[in-house]
């Protein structure tokens, strides 16, 4: 996580810049952390600091890269800090879209690389392949032959490799390339030359892979993630007006018979329950909504509960603390803040309600 991105024309550290509102490198550590790894490292170099103030973490283990000298060289930065009996995972800040299942097939496989198949893998190291179909080193393309150019498997540079071969190997890697730098691929290479098997795992989504260098990719990459969510609420029982106008830039759980129209967007962690319906339009954050509730369109709630069977807008908004009882009905162009509505309460159109409880059958409004 050690690059600039001048691509992304941006003061800010690549890493940093937004997927469905978290850090790129959130969405890299989030998927981490599910393989339960014994230690964390993380590379940093630009924007450090402001690197470190977002994401730090007591899990994570920051390690300086004052020069960026190549990917090998980024590796060899940690390696002091590695236990020499583990098994070394390694991924990038700016690829964002790796899975669990993924990770945890490479790691298991190790030493092991993933690699992917391009239409069109310009720019992408080649990975080359034996008689046999085994790996037998990987070559980067401005150093490729024109035989080599016409490989369309490519490096993904993601790959899990023994700590004790990396220790081995690591410090022999050179720099005699047309980048000048030192490559992490080649201790594959130095394996295989000493014998050793290393596989080469084929990315079943070629998506997975994609590395974020400008806007352009940010943008292609926040559209995956968004199409990802929707097809895990529909899986789980919602049904979707328009699977491609659904933003969920959190965690999301859902009943069975969910419904959500267009436009919508979860942010935090929301819990639809079952026979739930959100209008278009609507922002959720961090909220619980019961049973058989509706939300109308045009509304906005922020860390609210709300009860079985209430009925909420459309244009209103929900500010955070307020809870609704079972029943309670909320109307248009209504605004509450910590407010406790009771059950089968009624609160009419342009009315404001906040730091109140209402008991249970009031009508406001």
């Amino acid at each position: 996580a050690a690059g600039r991105g001048t691509r992304m024309r941006s003061d800010l550290p690549k890493v940093l810049h937004s997927m469905a509102s978290k850090p790129l490198l959130a969405h890299v550590l989030a998927t981490t952390r599910e393989l339960s790894p014994l230690q964390i490292h993380v590379v940093v170099g630009h924007g450090a600091e402001a690197v470190k103030e977002a994401l730090d973490a007591d899990d994570i283990t920051w390690v300086m890269q004052s020069e960026q000298l190549g990917t090998g060289h980024a590796v060899l930065q940690a390696m002091p800090g590695v236990r020499p009996d583990s098994n070394v995972l390694v991924l990038y800040g700016d690829v964002p879209l790796l899975t669990f299942s993924t990770l945890q097939s490479l790691a298991d496989n190790s030493p092991s690389l993933l690699t992917a198949q391009l239409d069109d893998p310009s720019g992408y190291g080649r990975v080359l392949r034996d008689g046999q179909g085994q790996l037998r080193g990987v070559v980067e393309h401005k150093d490729a032959s024109e035989d080599e150019l016409t490989v369309n498997e490519i490096n993904t540079g993601v790959l899990a490799y023994p700590a004790k071969l990396l220790n081995e190997f690591l410090p022999r890697v050179g720099n005699a390339n047309a980048q000048g730098e030192y490559y992490l691929p080649d201790v594959l290479a130095m394996a295989v030359s000493s014998g050793h098997c290393v596989a080469a795992l084929k990315a079943d989504d070629p998506d997975e892979v994609m590395g974020i260098n400008d806007r352009r990719q940010l943008a292609a990459a926040e559209a995956i993630h968004r199409a990802r969510q929707a097809d895990a609420l529909m899986l789980a029982g919602a049904t979707l007006a328009d699977p491609l106008r659904v933003d969920v830039r959190g965690t999301i759980q859902v009943g069975m018979d969910v419904q959500i129209d267009v436009n919508v967007v979860f942010e935090g962690d929301v819990r639809l329950g079952d026979g739930v319906s959100i209008g278009p339009n609507c922002v959720l954050r961090d909220s619980k909504i019961g049973a058989g509730a509706v939300v109308h369109a045009m509304s906005h709630l922020d860390d609210v509960s709300v009860g079985e069977n209430c009925s909420v807008g459309p244009f209103a908004r929900l500010r955070p603390g307020t809870s609704l009882g079972d029943g309670a009905r909320i109307g248009n162009f209504v605004e509450t803040k910590k407010a406790r509505i009771g059950a089968g309460s009624k609160v009419n159109h342009l009315s404001y309600i906040g730091d109140a409880q209402m008991g249970g059958g009031v009508n406001v409004g």
